[in-house]
């Protein structure tokens, strides 16, 4: 993976499987993680997703449910209870 200067980043795996939680089952990542990953904001990630929905497999995103991100926001994975979107990985 690239930055924007053009330059490597590198991951270590501990540091990527940080990132990956368990919901409904299924290994998951959160879209703001996902964004950085890729070095764009979040928001354009869920626009490009919008926008290009036959490029990406029907189960790609779901919308938390509020028992869900309650128990995220309990474990400190997210700040507050904004309705996030989960890309299964």
């Amino acid at each position: 993976m690239a930055n924007r200067n053009d330059t490597a980043v590198v991951l270590r795996e501990e540091q990527l499987r940080a990132l990956i939680y368990k919901v409904r089952g299924v290994e998951v990542m959160l879209d703001r993680h996902l964004a950085d990953l890729y070095q764009i904001e979040t928001r354009a990630l869920k626009q490009a997703v919008k926008r290009n929905r036959r490029r990406f497999p029907e189960d790609f995103l779901f919308v938390l449910e509020e028992s869900e991100i309650d128990m995220l926001v309990s474990q400190s994975v997210i700040p507050s209870n904004k309705v996030v979107m989960c890309e299964i990985l």
